[in-house]
């Protein structure tokens, strides 16, 4: 799989495409981002259009095949860069549906904390802190999970992760003809 900064650098030259279930990509944790320079700035907004071009609320790199710790997430008109995130503090529970760019057309419930904490760089290498909840709390929590290689079928119970599965396999191997 693709880590680094010079694999970001030759992503920017090309067309991003979001990896579908089940990419090995997708269960491989990221790296920290080190390099805060104008080709992370670049990559950041490539990724950026990519999530609009898929209607998405979030986008991690591992996503679009880039194994650095990189999301984005888009909400009511505001735009959240995050950078080698990670969780401060976390309270309460939510239950709410969750969808995945790397699962088109799979939804499912998932249960989360309903408030976090969260701090994380920006694309200028500058620390910023997000006090969100509710279903933007669901939205980081879900990116973040991304770049740890976990996804979000693994909070479903087994015979519901097995069916999602089951047809994400069988949809691959009908798109590989």
């Amino acid at each position: 799989m693709k880590k680094g900064a010079k694999v970001r650098a030759a992503a920017i030259g090309e067309g991003l495409k979001v990896k579908v279930y089940p990419d090995p990509a997708l269960k491989m944790p990221a790296e920290n981002v080190r390099r805060f320079d104008a080709e992370l700035s670049l990559f950041v907004e490539k990724m950026r259009v990519t999530m609009e071009m898929y209607e998405g609320v979030g986008l991690a790199a591992p996503q679009v095949g880039i194994l650095e710790k990189i999301a984005l997430v888009s909400w009511e008109g505001f735009f959240y860069v995050l950078i080698n995130p990670r969780i401060l503090e976390e309270e309460g529970s939510q239950e709410g549906d969750e969808g995945c760019l790397s699962f088109p057309g799979i939804y499912a419930s998932v249960k989360r904390p309903a408030r976090i904490r969260v701090a994380a760089m920006d694309v200028n290498g500058t620390e910023r802190f997000y006090d969100v909840d509710g279903f933007l709390a669901r939205a980081f929590l879900h990116e973040m999970d991304h770049l740890e290689g976990k996804l979000f079928i693994e909070y479903l119970s087994t015979l519901k992760r097995g069916m999602i599965r089951k047809k994400m396999f069988k949809r691959a191997m009908e798109e590989d003809r």
